[in-house]
């Protein structure tokens, strides 16, 4: 998003007409579409309570529990109730290495299939309330701190977003750390199952290194507002933040398609990538939208003032420049960018906006570049359902807003599995979505809105709430050259820490 004399623009790029996903609109446009909308009052109640409990000094699970030791904190694999029994088979060598890890001091390790699988329809409330506990003879789990005890914090959906949907991810994401991995094929399941075994159980590390990759293209406030507000501050943060980490910016002209092709890839393949740009979109039953729905728009693009026309794919980065040779072993990489990781069938914006609930997609999906990227080695990609929002990180009244990206950053390199490491997005959403639904509440009694605030709230609760995980959430990364950190321990090494590169 971002504001030029009150029009705020999104981000997104319509690959079939170069034109924007969404139309530049005025907060007070965007405030109406806000005080419109019908927020499901369950899900706002455990909202609030729930960040009324992470306001205070502890976090996500109950007192006591380490979120680095999956012996402590547990791990599930969520299945629909019918899933293929060869799912399960092809991720058999992932399921028997964290069976062992998470039932080193007590049985903390729960495969949820058959009559304990996803049932259509369910919320999470209703799921949870009847499974059975890991420790005892209990049934039922309600709104509260993650319990290992009863339920495992680290949970993994298998399967795609039509058998389990989004929505579902999204409500069990704010109490625990959950990622999902979804493939067309089961030897790609099998495949990031053995992906994962390897990186965990070898020798082999990778280089501290941390590379943030943004694209400015010309006349898009967008991109200018992202690569000055987000990439480029956060990369300047983590590099004085952790100067044991070689930190690097492939930037403005440099963020081409062959720029990021080199990262993903070779040896300039980086422990941590960030990436900040468009994503790509198409219309429902587009051929291109299923290869290419969030494939990465590059700085190649010449910008929405000289191209109104179809995107060329020589301007993006998808799944199909993934060579199947290609090898990212132990990367994780967040993507910035609209579908980035999965898109769903029905368009929340319109319904909220227009009324009327419109078909983005034939039905729901997850993204194909993440999903060959976790094929080709790596651990997971976190990236957004949907549309993006620049409201993710600037207030226009506060300015910056980055302490929700630094603080997942900093949780990645100080050895948090991604799943703990991507909390903080979940009690941002938490908490706003506790503060729009007073807010509407209060409008309703006859408050008269600040347009700017309320746009801005409205937009950021969407924002937060998409994020996700595509990948085991208990991956963690495993590197060295600067500090070893895969058993939850920092150690020092007797080398003197690596250099720094700010370009």
């Amino acid at each position: 998003m971002s504001e030029d004399q009150d029009v705020l623009c999104f981000n997104g790029i319509n690959g079939a007409t170069g034109e924007y996903l969404l139309p530049a609109l005025s907060p007070h446009e965007i405030s109406a579409i806000a005080r419109g909308e019908q927020l499901d009052p369950k899900v706002i109640q455990e909202l609030k309570q729930w960040w009324d409990r992470i306001s205070q000094p502890h976090f996500a699970l109950v007192e006591g529990v380490n979120p680095i030791d999956l012996a402590d904190s547990g791990w599930a694999a969520i299945f629909a109730c019918d899933a293929d029994p060869a799912l399960r088979e092809a991720l058999s060598p992932l399921l028997e290495h964290r069976r062992k890890q998470a039932t080193q001091k007590k049985s903390y390790y729960r495969e949820y299939t058959g009559q304990d699988g996803y049932r259509p329809g369910e919320s999470k409330q209703q799921y949870l309330a009847r499974l059975p506990h890991c420790v005892g003879t209990g049934r039922g789990v309600g709104p509260g701190p993650a319990d290992p005890a009863k339920v495992p914090y680290y949970l993994l959906i298998v399967g795609d977003p039509e058998a389990i949907p989004y929505r579902f991810q999204y409500q069990l994401d704010v109490q625990y750390a959950v990622g999902r991995i979804h493939f067309d094929r089961l030897d790609d399941y099998a495949q990031y199952a053995r992906n994962v075994v390897e990186a965990e159980t070898g020798q082999q590390t990778k280089p501290c290194r941390a590379t943030f990759f943004g694209t400015r293209n010309l006349g898009d406030r967008a991109t200018q507002l992202s690569h000055d507000h987000l990439v480029s501050p956060l990369a300047v943060k983590l590099a004085a933040e952790q100067p044991a980490w070689q930190v690097q910016t492939v930037l403005n002209d440099a963020a081409t398609k062959a720029g990021l092709s080199r990262l993903l890839g070779g040896e300039e393949t980086p422990a941590i990538l960030f990436t900040a740009s468009h994503g790509i979109g198409f219309p429902n039953g587009d051929p291109r939208q299923l290869p290419d729905q969030g494939a990465l728009l590059c700085q190649d693009w010449p910008g929405p003032q000289q191209l109104h026309k179809p995107i060329p794919p020589e301007y993006y980065f998808a799944a199909e420049d993934v060579s199947s040779t290609t090898r990212l072993e132990g990367l994780v990489a967040f993507f910035f960018a609209c579908y980035g990781a999965g898109t769903p069938k029905m368009d929340d914006f319109s319904r909220q906006a227009l009324k009327d609930r419109a078909a983005l997609a034939p039905y729901a999906f997850s993204a194909s570049l993440p999903q060959k990227l976790l094929t080709c080695g790596a651990l997971a990609v976190v990236g957004h359902i949907d549309r993006a929002w620049g409201s993710s990180f600037v207030w226009k009244r506060a300015g910056e807003q980055l302490a929700v990206f630094e603080s997942t950053l900093l949780r990645l390199c100080n050895g948090h599995p991604v799943g703990s490491a991507l909390e903080p997005f979940n009690q941002r959403y938490a908490e706003l979505s506790s503060d729009l639904s007073s807010e509407l509440e209060e409008l309703s009694f006859g408050k008269v809105p600040d347009d700017l605030d309320l746009a801005a709230m409205w937009t950021a609760n969407n924002d937060a709430r998409n994020y996700v995980v595509l990948g085991d959430p208990a991956v963690r990364l495993r590197v060295g050259g600067g500090r070893e950190i895969w058993a939850g321990v920092p150690i020092i090494p007797s080398i003197g820490p690596t250099m720094r590169e700010i370009s």
